[in-house]
């Protein structure tokens, strides 16, 4: 009996200690800060069956249950908790149901809904579809309707679609995830069996964006033309030179303003944070012809930055870059507009018809100018020409050798007979030319439809025309290639003699020089001053190993065997008939061999040399080194990397850091230096054209 008093009175205790150890969770604070109910709405489904039931199925924000007054004189409002629904029948007849939410503070909100309760079908069915301006995939859908309780939409793009419900008033929207074409159909309810159809076709297409190519099937690119300038796309009409796209736009300038145009509104911003440069191909009918391009805010016009520039091609496809990296990058641009020869009116004439095509931003590869030697070869070089006289020049092929560029220069029907082309832009290079007293002489490689043709060459001074020199020479071959060496110490009667005193920088050709245009055709190439050794009969830079009475006497050391060769590899850059080939045998690993020049190198001419390169390998050392004609320690040398295998190349090497108080009359070359030979394939180089800038 002791225990089990013992026994209880452990209980007791445990209780107590636990009561005393109780927490209680009754801070509710947080509910001081809960806003009211808001955004309160409901959804009427009324039964198609003549009875007038209609489901109620209340929303909004912060509400815990909900009010219905069902706007019919019933007594009493229904209770509804959040989330359900609840049902009630009405008679024929326009009702408003009021709903009061109320939130878990007991805070309250109202809200009035007009329903309409109808059994006859709905009438003046009106439905209205946008694509949404910031998705193109996204279709925004609203309603009305006479009669109607409810609508729903089948937008047409799944199949077993469950529809959509949506009433009066409100915005319903959907994505479609493919362009297409789709048929949507909105369905109008009452409350009796009978509805209403409507469908409308959407048309979901690719946002217009850069770059425009007009090669998009199926896109619409509409363009909204202002005073008098009309884009259409077209089939290209031109598929030639930079551009044989299928599609292009077309502009026509027709009587109206000056500032006649157009502009495309595209389907997002332009995103000038990395690339803010515009580039656009262009085919116009006459050189000089002024193409503005111009972006603006859709919404507000004065935000907008716009270039101009000029065409200097007539006929054929050129690209302009227009330079916009000064355009404010906090400001939104969506619309590009295009106007040709602003400041002049149209007339709707094919002197009034422009062809354009790839607007794209990119940041452009830097473009060297054109400088001589001009080979047409090299990448990114800017061999522009510039024709005058009526003469038409354009890029093309030799038509010996597929894989060689040239210029091809017509001297149409109509043209003067002083038509020429200046070789670069009308301020022609970048650099003087280096003529000396040694060498006065340019040559220039042409392929002319008839011996006996003059062709003149003229220099002068971009800053003084008066100062120039002329001088000229007669074909002697027909349809094949040859060099013609033109000596300004014997210019043209009548015309300045050569002062090596003054400065040259621009070089033009004349074809036919003297004749009125009547269709020849010129092909020519490989502008320099002249490489043949022939000219002063001294073994001497430039070394082309092209004299058949001069003495290419390497000397050849450990290992090294260079000798003059025809070209096995006559192509690309390098079309000339004999080469250097040098075969690095067993030896030693500097290997090599030099040739000893007849005259010291002149640095004065410049201090860059030039050589083309043919080697077995990417990669391949090759090593340019001058020595004094009797004091092997009297040296400058520069060693550079082959990029190509297989193939022609010219390397530069730098020789600015040579010392000019010293004499040089030797040349050294080392390929591969530091690795021995074994006189294979793999070691057999060739080069040409060793040349001083």
């Amino acid at each position: 009996m002791k225990n089990i008093h013992k026994f209880l009175s452990m209980l007791a205790f445990i209780a107590i200690m636990s009561a005393c150890n109780e927490k209680f969770f009754d801070d509710i604070s947080f509910l001081e800060t809960a806003s009211s109910p808001a955004k309160m709405s409901a959804l009427f489904d009324i039964t198609q069956d003549n009875t007038g039931l209609v489901t109620i199925t209340p929303n909004g924000e912060g509400v815990a249950t909900f009010s219905v007054n069902f706007g019919d004189g019933t007594a009493s409002p229904a209770t509804v908790d959040a989330g359900k629904s609840v049902q009630h029948k009405y008679a024929e007849g326009i009702y408003s149901v009021k709903l009061v939410g109320k939130g878990v503070t007991g805070k309250v909100s109202e809200s009035t809904q007009e329903l309409t309760v109808s059994f006859k079908a709905p009438e003046n069915v009106e439905v209205n579809s946008t694509i949404d301006p910031a998705n193109p995939f996204k279709v925004n859908v609203s309603a009305k309707a006479t009669y109607e309780t409810l609508f729903k939409v089948y937008f047409g793009d799944v199949a077993n679609e469950v529809p959509m419900s949506f009433l009066e008033g409100a915005t319903i929207s959907h994505t479609y995830t493919a362009v297409g074409t789709y048929e949507m159909k909105v369905v109008a309810l009452s409350g009796g069996k009978a509805t209403t159809e409507v469908k409308k076709t959407i048309n979901i297409v690719s946002p217009v964006v850069l770059p425009l190519d007009f090669e998009t099937a199926g896109q619409t690119y509409k363009f909204s033309n202002f005073e008098g300038g009309d884009v259409s796309v077209i089939a290209n009409p031109q598929v030639s030179g930079i551009n044989t796209s299928s599609k292009v736009a077309k502009m026509v300038k027709n009587p109206g303003q000056t500032y006649g145009g157009s502009l495309i509104t595209l389907g997002a911003s332009m995103d000038f944070s990395v690339n803010k440069y515009f580039s656009m191909k262009v085919f116009s009918p006459r050189v000089g012809a002024k193409v503005l391009l111009k972006v603006e805010n859709a919404s507000n016009g004065s935000q907008s930055f716009e270039k101009e520039l000029t065409t200097s091609k007539a006929n054929v496809w050129e690209e302009l870059i227009f330079d916009f990296s000064a355009i404010n990058t906090a400001n939104s641009y969506q619309n590009i507009v295009l106007i040709f020869d602003n400041g002049t009116r149209g007339d709707g004439s094919a002197n009034f018809t422009f062809l354009f095509d790839d607007i794209k931003l990119m940041n452009p590869v830097v473009i060297a100018p054109i400088n001589l030697p001009v080979t047409f070869d090299e990448a990114n070089t800017n061999y522009t020409v510039t024709d005058f006289g009526n003469n038409s020049t354009i890029d093309g092929i030799d038509p010996t050798n597929p894989s060689n560029k040239v210029k091809i220069t017509t001297k149409p029907s109509g043209a003067e007979t002083w038509a020429g082309t200046t070789i670069g832009t009308p301020t022609g290079f970048a650099s003087a030319i280096k003529l000396t007293a040694s060498n006065p002489k340019m040559s220039v490689k042409v392929y002319s439809p008839a011996a006996g043709i003059p062709i003149r060459l003229k220099i002068e001074d971009r800053n003084n025309a008066s100062i120039s020199v002329e001088t000229e020479v007669l074909t002697k071959s027909a349809k094949a290639w040859e060099e013609l060496t033109f000596d300004f110490t014997k210019q043209v009667a009548g015309t300045p003699t050569l002062n090596l005193a003054n400065t040259y920088h621009k070089a033009s050709l004349f074809f036919d020089f003297g004749t009125a245009g009547n269709g020849k055709v010129f092909y020519w190439d490989d502008v320099k001053i002249a490489t043949t050794t022939e000219t002063n009969n001294t073994l001497t830079i430039p070394l082309t190993f092209e004299s058949t009475s001069l003495k290419y006497d390497f000397l050849n050391f450990d290992g090294g065997n260079a000798t003059v060769i025809t070209n096995p590899h006559s192509n690309g850059i390098n079309t000339s008939s004999k080469v250097a080939q040098m075969i690095k045998n067993g030896g030693q690993a500097w290997g090599g061999a030099f040739i000893t020049l007849e005259k010291t190198i002149d640095f004065s001419v410049g201090k860059t040399f030039k050589m083309k390169v043919y080697a077995p390998k990417v990669g391949t050392k090759v090593l340019l080194k001058v020595e004094n004609l009797t004091d092997g320690g009297v040296s400058f040398e520069k060693e550079l990397s082959t990029t190509k295998a297989n193939a022609w190349e010219e390397l530069t090497f730098d020789f600015s850091g040579i010392d000019v108080s010293k004499s040089y009359q030797k040349v050294v070359l080392i390929f591969d230096n530091g690795t021995k030979g074994d006189g294979s394939a793999n070691f057999t180089y060739l080069f040409d054209d060793i040349i001083l800038y």
